[in-house]
């Protein structure tokens, strides 16, 4: 190919460039880019130039940079891990969830905090009602995946439970107290891919314009009232989730007459 001359900024003309590349499968997933030297005789542009071009392309996410050995294209991955997002009940009445058997890499942090314009809704309460809170680093111990989960408890739903002592109880067993509080359970959950924010980025390890998937999960119990909520935050290049969907079964109609 031969010296560049689209209009624009020329390093955005190499990075075009070397993206319809990308795009037309000439520079593969997985293969090394031309060195930096190729580029600049492939493109006839200057040294920083080129390396403008492949910044814009590492930071939409095209190419990883691996020190040590260069600029790769970056494939789309196959996720390593699969999580369940089903609660199951066994006979006993023990609770279990998709995540039960992921490892905490640190101690729970536990808090006090409100509701805002977000999670107020979510939880049926007006913005500044008072919650506990309490977020978990996770680990998958098969994948070594990471995964933020945060629980969010009303004081009401606290209230007369072990929940006002210990906030900090597994999801799983958060869930046991409710019912033998008197409810009966349902769940609403929510899902989307959004860009991480640094504190996140570096938490979870992700490399450069990785996008994270997030869940918020609402417990439900009596007049369907909203008791406590779950978010839960992973990455959206090594985690996928699998959700269980059944059809409801309408109620037939008795015969008249």
């Amino acid at each position: 190919m031969g010296e560049i001359q689209r209009p624009g900024a020329l390093y955005k003309q190499v990075a075009a460039a070397i993206r319809d590349a990308i795009a037309s499968g000439e520079f593969a997933p997985g293969v090394p880019l031309p060195s930096e030297a190729q580029l600049i005789e492939r493109y006839q542009v200057s040294r920083p130039t080129v390396r403008n071009a492949i910044a814009a392309l590492r930071s939409e996410g095209l190419i990883e940079v691996i020190h040590g050995k260069g600029s790769f294209v970056r494939g789309a991955p196959t996720p390593v891990l699969t999580i369940p997002r089903a609660v199951t009940r066994d006979a006993e009445g023990r609770f279990t969830t998709g995540h039960d058997a992921w490892e905490p890499a640190e101690e729970p942090s536990v808090y006090r905090t409100k509701t805002t314009a977000t999670t107020g809704p979510l939880l049926a309460l007006d913005e500044g009602e008072a919650l506990f809170g309490v977020d978990r680093l996770l680990t998958d111990p098969t994948t070594g995946t990471r995964a933020l989960y945060r629980t969010l408890i009303p004081f009401a739903t606290a209230e007369g439970t072990a929940l006002a002592e210990h906030p900090d109880t597994e999801p799983a067993r958060i869930y046991a107290l409710l019912t033998e509080a008197g409810h009966t359970l349902s769940w609403t959950e929510t899902t989307r891919a959004r860009m991480p924010l640094p504190d996140e980025r570096i938490t979870l390890q992700l490399p450069d314009a990785t996008p994270v998937i997030h869940t918020t999960r609402t417990t439900l119990g009596r007049d369907d009232r909203p008791l406590i909520l779950e978010e839960l935050t992973t990455s959206g290049d090594r985690a996928q989730l699998a959700y269980r969907i059944t059809a409801d079964s309408p109620h037939l109609a008795q015969p008249t007459g």
